[in-house]
């Protein structure tokens, strides 16, 4: 996985949430709060989660083959999507079911330092490995808000930490809140109460993220910085005159298929024509590094097949049909 891919996130994450889970486990042991054991599973969920980001980035780096012949990339995004079923299933619906416990059953805590203790540590060292994300970041928003980065990132572990990482604090806060209720008024209920807040919020983080990696999934196109430079790249205003139509694709977090029909001059002889395309691909790839697959057709312009985009089923007027010479 390149820096991109916010290894150091990863790896800061991981280190944070196994010592939390050690802590909370024996916390939870000498006191028996729920909220305490639910904070531990959703802090082993969280470690299994980071051993996946990373298991996927090392498996998406596999060379491609006939089978895979665009290679391995998007495998990264697989990895992200079961990371959000993991959070939804062992984190979120593991603390509602404790949750619903509890509050049925309540019991007094004991040992109480125990578990306040235990959720002070988690608190900073969560701190830290928030930290670090929003560190990696900060290198890769360039000036966007943070739900925009989270919706356009297309190295799916980044927006992965930040989320599970804000997700754990405010859970930390929540069964800390659980605990000092249940303290103060003697009654178990509330460490319930807490706990169940935790599930509530670690589900609807799983359902974002759940969203967002299967877009991911589905195959997006290279944001609207990308296809400017590209559309720029592609055009020299000599023998590729225009645009006829273009659509580009992520194979990968790091890797883009471009496939577009350029407009060419209709005297151009083969040689200079496919000269010209080896340039623009040049251009291209100079341009947007990441466009590692790029398939180019010549055409002569026709207002008429410009109209029917990539495809006949294309709608007019699309933001990639260009007359030529158009930029």
């Amino acid at each position: 996985m390149s820096a991109s891919g916010g290894t150091r996130a990863i790896v800061a994450a991981l280190l944070a949430n196994l010592s939390i889970a050690a802590a909370k486990f024996v916390a939870f042991l000498f006191s028996g709060s729920s909220s305490m054991l639910a904070e531990s599973v959703h802090s082993v969920a969280d470690s299994g989660n980071q051993g996946l980001l990373l298991l996927g980035g090392k498996r998406a780096q596999r060379e491609a083959t006939p089978q895979h012949p665009f290679g391995y990339g998007r495998e990264r995004y697989v990895y992200a999507f079961l990371v959000s079923i993991v959070l939804f299933s062992v984190g979120g619906m593991f603390a509602l079911y404790e949750g619903y416990e509890k509050v049925a059953h309540p019991h007094e805590l004991e040992h109480w330092y125990w578990p306040v203790g235990v959720l002070v540590f988690a608190i900073i060292a969560e701190g830290f490995s928030f930290r670090t994300a929003i560190k990696e970041s900060n290198g890769l928003r360039k000036g966007a808000s943070w739900p925009e980065f989270i919706r356009r990132a297309k190295a799916p572990e980044l927006p992965i930490v930040l989320l599970e990482d804000f997700g754990a604090l405010v859970g930390l806060v929540l069964a800390l809140g659980g605990v000092g209720l249940a303290l103060l008024t003697g009654n178990g209920v509330w460490d319930g109460v807490g706990t169940l807040c935790i599930g509530v919020l670690l589900i609807l983080i799983a359902l974002v993220l759940a969203a967002e990696t299967k877009s991911l999934l589905l195959g997006e196109a290279a944001g609207p910085e990308a296809v400017q430079q590209i559309e720029k790249a592609l055009v020299d205003g000599d023998t590729v005159t225009g645009i006829i139509h273009m659509r580009t694709l992520h194979l990968g977090p790091e890797e883009l298929l471009v496939a577009a029909k350029i407009a060419v001059r209709h005297d151009e002889t083969a040689a200079e024509v496919a000269s010209a395309i080896d340039a623009a691909e040049a251009r291209i790839r100079e341009a947007v590094p990441i466009a590692r697959v790029i398939y180019l057709e010549p055409d002569i312009y026709r207002a008429s097949e410009a109209a029917k985009g990539p495809d006949p089923e294309a709608t007019p007027g699309g933001p990639a049909q260009q007359a030529p010479g158009a930029h």
